[in-house]
């Protein structure tokens, strides 16, 4: 049976000292699995996305990945308290106010 994309990147991090730079991991990744340059350059995207949503991996500063397991949770979680998001009506009325409008 063929691994996946993501199988593949498990196992080269598996057995690397730390983090890779994205395109090192994905050229190891292109190799690993004999991928022409047409395949490579079509899949490259779904590979980041993979990478992404797959919970055991961790991305890094300057898009370096590694693997989850070998960071303790305060540094893999986010405080999502600390993030602010506002919606396009809060901006809309703060623009108004800014303007003198209401």
């Amino acid at each position: 049976m063929k691994k996946s994309m993501t199988e593949t990147a498990y196992d080269i991090l598996s057995k690397s000292e730390g983090p890779q730079s994205f395109i090192k991991l994905w050229s190891s990744v292109v190799k690993d699995m004999g991928l022409t340059p047409a395949q490579a350059d079509n899949q490259i995207a779904q590979f980041y996305t993979d990478l992404s949503i797959d919970g055991r991996f961790f991305s890094l500063a300057g898009n370096r990945w590694d693997l989850k397991s070998r960071y303790s949770s305060a540094e893999s979680n986010v405080d999502t308290d600390s993030l602010s998001v506002e919606d396009d009506e809060d901006e809309e009325e703060d623009e108004k106010e800014d303007q003198g409008e209401e």
